[in-house]
């Protein structure tokens, strides 16, 4: 349906995770595949949504140039924000562990930012979730890391992997926000734009 009234638009998206790339899949759109190496730091001064916004219009920077008229890039972002600060992705089992440690018997949020850049308009969404873990036991946490490598994940965690089933009580907001795309945002912005 979406993709009839994007006739006329190149999607480009900008995005190695296989999970949004099957997310737009899904919403029956026809894009392409773009990648380009980003530095993903930002000033220590955003907080919260700031910094997921941050960062998904920072992976826009290096496409602006060459983008074309028609053309709709679509970058993005996600963190977990718990105890006021972001939690990337774990670089190693320590910190996966220490991640899930410390929102084990907790609520933390899951923010994902998607920046919409054309040639004349750059417009930034997010989506806020609410998650909740059951107190997590070490060999609970262990056994995961161990058997999902949840590396490319940040707090260090999928969902939609065995440590969400498990240990995930109560969740307030877009599910498919925590797989990282919110799926009902895109859609509604992207309507928008062809307004």
């Amino acid at each position: 349906m979406l993709n009839d009234q994007l006739k006329s638009y190149h999607i480009v998206l900008a995005s190695g995770s296989p999970r949004r790339q099957q997310f737009f899949k899904d919403l029956g759109l026809d894009f392409e595949i773009v990648l380009k190496p980003v530095e993903e730091e930002y000033p220590n001064r955003l907080r919260h949504f700031e910094i997921s916004d941050y960062l998904a219009q920072l992976k826009a920077i290096p496409f602006k140039e060459e983008l074309k008229e028609n053309t709709i890039l679509i970058t993005s972002d996600t963190i977990v924000w718990h105890n006021n600060e972001a939690l990337g992705k774990p670089k190693t089992k320590q910190e996966a562990f220490q991640m899930l440690s410390s929102m084990s018997g907790k609520t933390h949020e899951v923010i994902t930012s998607v920046c919409f850049t054309t040639t004349s308009i750059e417009k930034t969404v997010n989506a806020i979730t609410k998650v909740t873990f059951k107190d997590l036991t070490a060999e609970e946490i262990n056994y995961y890391i161990n058997t999902c490598q949840p590396f490319d994940k940040a707090g260090a965690y999928g969902i939609q992997e065995w440590i969400g089933q498990i240990g995930i009580t109560k969740i307030e907001g877009s599910y498919f926000n925590v797989v990282g795309l919110p799926t009902h945002l895109v859609y509604k912005t992207l309507l928008g734009l062809i307004d």
